[in-house]
């Protein structure tokens, strides 16, 4: 274990909290000082982000999370993913002449589940009352925060897109037609005022704080934010990615009847360890497919930072990508073969076909009546990109401005053993307009549908689009850990690896956090366009000339990254004795780890 780290491994027993911007750690961190206990501190923490980092995340966004609750001894799942209107049917689509579901504007909305999602766990986990949660977040949108640099620039080249299509956007991210200074302070009042109104109705409900969180979500789905939503959605028809101009299929009725809900984890036994994640909905499982075929070589004995090990965890993952794109969807609406996927002799096949030689291939695995789904992807992938397979694509809006992480993660334990891990995500400002008076965007979830039929992930009303949005927890004698990162489908990439290198190599977490990370991009992206890159891999420089060589000595197509480029970590433990312990990335100096 290295005696040399980017910053201090945060150490103590009172809490921890830990998150992609600093002012949201501090806030979520500031809750646990007023006693509040993890799940307050993580909504309290989840709304300020959807202020300081309104290009990655918002109120009518997306949001799993996996938490353990000392209360009740269970470890479960928040499942805020919204599904696809009633409406939202393949030949509606393709009726209007398109081949996929646009990356941005408002075919691409499904019903929003963010906020939704964290009032259900303030009710049901929380302790504190709405006001005291909701305070930062609104003192942040209405007396202002300065202004990352990757925003501003994001906000600089949409300026006159948004000018001229969103004019609704340019009222709130180019206020008097000026694009924000990088580190300037920026305001969003419509924002502060719709959280505040939110405030209110649930304390004109009166009654306990239950009844009125559950106020504030009834104004939410049925009152004043669906009202101002789909008053601006009746007559609206705005340009996307297609080129051409589509009005939303989302419908008051969609709002109206969904709810968050619980659900159990996913897990699988690795070294130990119990590794507990997502149903089939997100590419969680993938970092679970992973780590079954990964049992089976001896990774304690490579190089952390070795091409022996790159290689072997790359292979692995290109197998585990496979079967997400051939298997995945929502478990409510398709049968997804997971006992399957998991199992010990499934991973032995699967195994035997990682090799010395990086693989241009794309390789689901067949599973016993289900063999038409591999087949499905196989022929798909040789149809749209000409391979036996189908760059792991950021979202969206990416023929206008640079665009780099699509995601928010934070991690928070509390001194009582709470724990939350959560992954919030959508309603990008760069990806549809702004709904007028309320200060964000709707979300984009649904390009992850294909729009043809007979697939876990075809576009179906009332299905949850396969996300991959994707939290962590884990669990050895007495150990819990709670992790994860921002990226796309890289997310599990990048966790996998962290996860590798804590678990087989001593290393601390934030050392983890600071060694060179990699990811592949082989398979077919979640996001529009839905590229693929057959082979090609990046790496951070760091991991030096020779390792760099040795692989593509072995058929590697790298793209070698600029130096800290790579992964967005934050992590968070607790031992059995109490002592909590906590890290961030130093990537794009924003994210930090906060406690004592």
């Amino acid at each position: 274990m290295s005696d040399f780290t980017t910053r201090p491994e945060i150490r103590g027993t009172f809490g921890v909290a830990t998150s992609t911007h600093w002012i949201a750690s501090g806030v979520g961190f500031g809750i646990l000082e007023k006693g509040g206990n993890a799940f307050d501190a993580a909504v309290a923490c989840a709304l300020t982000l959807q202020v300081v980092e309104p290009h990655l995340n918002g109120p009518a966004g997306d949001l799993p999370a996996i938490f353990h609750s000392v209360t009740t001894g269970k470890t479960e799942v928040l499942c805020a993913q919204g599904v696809a209107p009633a409406a939202a049917t393949i030949a509606r689509y393709k009726a209007q002449g398109l081949p996929l579901v646009p990356g941005s504007g408002l075919l691409a909305t499904v019903v929003p589940g963010a906020f939704d999602g964290w009032m259900l766990m303030l009710r049901d986990h929380g302790s504190m009352d709405l006001h005291t949660v909701l305070e930062p977040a609104i003192f942040y949108a209405r007396e202002g925060h300065p202004v990352l640099p990757r925003v501003a620039h994001t906000i600089a080249g949409l300026a006159e897109y948004f000018a001229q299509e969103w004019p609704s956007s340019a009222e709130v991210w180019t206020p008097g037609g000026q694009a924000p200074e990088p580190h300037g302070i920026f305001r969003n009042p419509d924002l502060a005022r719709t959280y505040e109104r939110l405030v209110e109705a649930g304390e004109a409900a009166g009654g306990p704080r239950e009844h009125q969180i559950d106020a504030a979500r009834e104004a939410w789905r049925s009152g004043f934010v669906a009202d101002a939503i789909f008053d601006y959605l009746k007559d609206a028809e705005v340009i996307d990615v297609s080129g051409d101009k589509h009005g939303a299929v989302l419908a008051p009725s969609d709002m109206a009847n969904w709810r968050a809900t619980y659900e159990p984890t996913l897990s699988y036994d690795y070294h130990g360890w119990t590794v507990h994640k997502t149903q089939a909905w997100s590419q969680g499982p993938v970092m679970l497919q992973a780590l079954s075929l990964l049992k089976g070589f001896d990774l304690g004995a490579m190089d952390p930072m070795g091409a022996d090990f790159v290689h072997t965890v790359i292979e692995a993952m290109k197998l585990a990508y496979a079967d997400r794109e051939a298997y995945y969807g929502d478990p409510a609406h398709s049968d997804i073969p997971m006992d399957h996927l998991l199992s010990d002799a499934y991973a032995d096949i699967r195994r035997a076909l990682i090799t010395d030689t990086a693989s241009d291939l794309q390789r689901p695995g067949r599973v016993p009546g289900f063999e038409h789904l591999a087949e499905a992807y196989v022929e798909r992938a040789a149809r749209d990109f000409g391979v036996a397979e189908a760059v792991a694509q950021e979202p969206t809006m990416a023929h206008l401005t640079e665009r780099r992480g699509d995601t928010v993660h934070l991690d928070i334990i509390d001194r009582w053993g709470n724990m939350v891990a959560a992954t919030p995500s959508g309603g990008w400002l760069q990806s549809s307009p702004v709904i007028p008076g309320l200060g964000f965007a709707l979300n984009s979830r649904a390009q992850m549908f294909w729009l043809e039929e007979g697939l876990p992930t075809s576009l179906a009303p009332g299905r949850r689009p396969r996300t991959t949005l994707t939290p962590s927890y884990a669990e050895k004698d007495g150990v819990q850990l709670v992790f994860g990162t921002p990226g796309g489908d890289q997310q599990d990439q990048w966790n996998l690896i962290w996860f590798l290198r804590f678990v087989h190599f001593g290393m601390g977490l934030q050392e983890c956090m600071d060694a060179p990370l990699f990811h592949s991009m082989h398979f077919q992206g979640s996001f529009y366009p839905r590229e693929a890159k057959p082979g090609e891999m990046m790496m951070e420089p760091a991991f030096g000339e020779d390792v760099i060589a040795d692989l593509r000595s072995r058929g590697h197509k790298i793209t070698v990254s600029e130096p800290w480029a790579i992964g967005r970590l934050t992590a968070a433990l607790r031992e059995p004795d109490g002592t909590l312990r906590a890290a961030a990335t130093p990537r794009l100096m924003q994210a930090y780890a906060v406690g004592r």
